[in-house]
This record gives structure tokens, sequence and C-alpha cells, in this order.
């Protein structure tokens, strides 16, 4: 399932939304994906459990993080949901905060994989100081906008 198929399929755009808390911040994205029944409400304690544990593996960037725990912590099908914050949160011990959160459910370890491959391709930028630009995403209004910005960095149009 592609990034923005799934966001279409799942209705799990959700832009400039407030969160007090990196938790907080996490279930927004997870509840769309419950909504849309592609993952159980046990993904998203898995997801707590496993930041609290391990701490915030979940940043794969500055600013960026990809909220995702194993396949079968409670995944049905393999869905993306993208948040984008008004306000930047912080992680416990995270210099950088995030505001753009990509949450990941992949059926499988491959999908998981392709799914993180497709959302590092829409953010990277060759010449930006971090390899990512946020920003295209940030300034995004509407899932139209969304979708525009996905279309351009996979087909280059």
């Amino acid at each position: 399932m592609a990034f923005k198929e799934s966001l279409i399929e799942n209705n799990s755009i959700l832009l400039k939304a407030d969160a007090n808390n990196w938790q907080q911040a996490v279930k927004l994205g997870t509840d769309m994906l419950v909504a849309s029944n592609a993952i159980e409400p046990s993904y998203h304690d898995a997801i707590i459990h496993c930041v609290n544990s391990m701490g915030p593996y979940i940043i794969i960037a500055p600013n960026l993080a990809m909220p995702h725990a194993r396949p079968e912590d409670g995944v049905n099908r393999t869905a993306f949901a993208l948040v984008t914050l008004k306000n930047p949160i912080h992680f416990d011990g995270e210099v950088a905060p995030v505001d753009v959160l990509v949450t990941l459910a992949g059926s499988t370890s491959d999908q998981h994989m392709e799914g993180l491959m497709e959302v590092i391709k829409i953010v990277e930028d060759k010449n930006s100081e971090t390899g990512i630009d946020l920003d295209k995403l940030r300034r995004c209004n509407t899932k139209d906008d969304v979708y525009a910005v996905i279309d351009q960095a996979l087909n280059g149009g």
C-alpha cells in the first residue's frame, strides 16, 4: 500500500494540530488508524510503551518522528497517518522538537521498510543542511496540498 493511497483510504491526515506532549501527538495519528480499523488500540499502547522503555527511537530525522511498533502489536493492514503540529513537542532527552509525525503500521517487515523508504523519499532534500525538507509538509493546509507534495516527490512532477 503506497503512502498517498493509504492516507486517502484511511482518511488519515491531520494538519496544524494541537498536542501538549509527545504521547498526545502520537495518539492523533493512531486514532485516525484505529477509526479506519487499520490498527487496534493496542498498537498505540505498544508505541508508547516502546518509547518509554527504549527512548525516542521513532525520531528518524530532526523534527520528524515516525511512530510505529511491530506488526504483531495490533496491525490489521498496512497503513499510514500524517500529522503536522502547530507547536512542536519534545521527547525526553531529545534536543530537536518534533512537529511532523508519520505514523506507520506495517503488516509485514517488508511493507514497514517500503513505507519508511517512501516517506524518506518524500521529505529528502539534498540541498538542505539536514538532508530533509519538512517545510513542504508544514506548509500544507489541505489534504490536496499533501497529495501534491507526495506526487511531486515521487513522480518528479
